[in-house]
């Protein structure tokens, strides 16, 4: 299966995880009632460590949970792991097959922590190595670049969240968000031609879709060769903006939401002030207006969005790949899995 399909066959995967884990999802969060951390530490790398950064805010956000990314080497290089008390441990990985994540989660064994797995792999050493594992049901992904395991990743992580409220209505929107925005792929394509050479580029997001920021710089970079930047737009406000200028490409997600204000008026300053070249995903007119490529998307809540936005992000890199002559299907120097200790 190519890129393109699987890319395409993310609202079936999404319905079909809805589908089929229910029982799994309800037993998770009732295990983690129970056991009633204090805190969580997640172990990820790559596109999995973007969904990592989208759990420390919907746990944050809506269950009160403090999310702290970890750093593995302390564990499998340097072996000597920080203090775990009151801590949850989650590992998150498509493979489950890298020893550094699965060493984080078996000192937090060790250190009588509880630990759960979340993967595509229920069969790896990330799963055995936890005490709880919820697969995220995407199916076999065959492309190098990961896009159906991330947003089934997302999905996991939300349903988490739900679970835990009791409150798992507006799931159920977002396989026909997605869908819809694979019936404007072509509207996508369209505007990628004024973006095949301009450098350097930024890729800007806050809050819910700092995830979607970095998982799209991330995909820009394995699939397309380009050098492009993910930051927060406050984090960007703080210093990074004395680089805009006429020659940058500014890429943001902008749904609507909390966030959007901040965004908005950043966005407004590069294209206006310094003649910044944006492209923007969002689902409000007032940031789109502004875009020189903008790139609409249906709106659902916003902690659902990441789910939406960065399925645009993956046909815009797609496309971009292909402009710039690239195969999104053979990136340079990636394995589909890769094995850090």
């Amino acid at each position: 299966m190519s890129l393109w399909q699987e890319i395409h066959e993310q609202p079936a995967a999404m319905e079909r995880a809805l589908a089929l884990n229910t029982d799994r999802v309800l037993e998770v969060a009732r295990w983690i009632e129970h056991v009633a951390p204090d805190w969580v530490l997640i172990a990820a790398r790559g596109t999995s460590d973007n969904a990592a950064r989208y759990a420390q805010y919907v746990w944050g956000s809506r269950n009160g949970l403090a999310v702290g990314l970890a750093t593995p080497s302390l564990f499998s290089v340097y072996r000597t792991p920080p203090a775990l008390e009151g801590a949850m441990v989650v590992g998150i990985s498509q493979s489950g097959e890298s020893p550094d994540l699965v060493a984080v989660l078996a000192a937090a064994r060790e250190a009588n922590r509880p630990t759960l797995a979340i993967t595509n792999n229920p069969g790896s050493p990330l799963a055995a190595a936890a005490d709880m594992c919820l697969p995220i049901e995407a199916g076999v992904e065959k492309a190098v670049a990961a896009t159906k395991t991330y947003t089934a990743q997302l999905m996991a992580i939300a349903r988490l969240s739900a679970a835990l409220r009791g409150d798992h209505a507006h799931l159920y929107q977002v396989p026909e968000a997605v869908r819809l925005v694979l019936q404007r792929a072509d509207a996508i394509s369209d505007v990628v031609g004024g973006f095949t050479d301009t450098a350097p580029v930024v890729v800007l997001g806050r809050g819910f879709n700092l995830s979607t920021a970095f998982e799209w710089a991330l995909k820009l970079q394995e699939m397309a060769g380009v050098a492009a930047l993910p930051f927060s737009t406050a984090d960007f406000a703080h210093g990074p903006l004395a680089l805009a200028s006429d020659t940058m490409a500014a890429l943001v997600v902008a749904p609507g939401g909390a966030a959007l204000a901040g965004v908005r008026d950043l966005v407004e300053r590069l294209a206006g002030e310094f003649n910044v070249r944006t492209a923007v995903v969002s689902d409000r007119p007032e940031v789109l207006d502004i875009a020189s490529a903008p790139l609409a998307v249906p709106g659902v809540p916003e902690w659902l969005s990441p789910m939406v936005t960065v399925v645009a992000a993956q046909l815009f890199t797609y496309r971009l790949a292909t402009a710039r002559g690239l195969d999104p299907d053979l990136p340079r120097a990636i394995r589909k899995v890769t094995r850090t200790t």
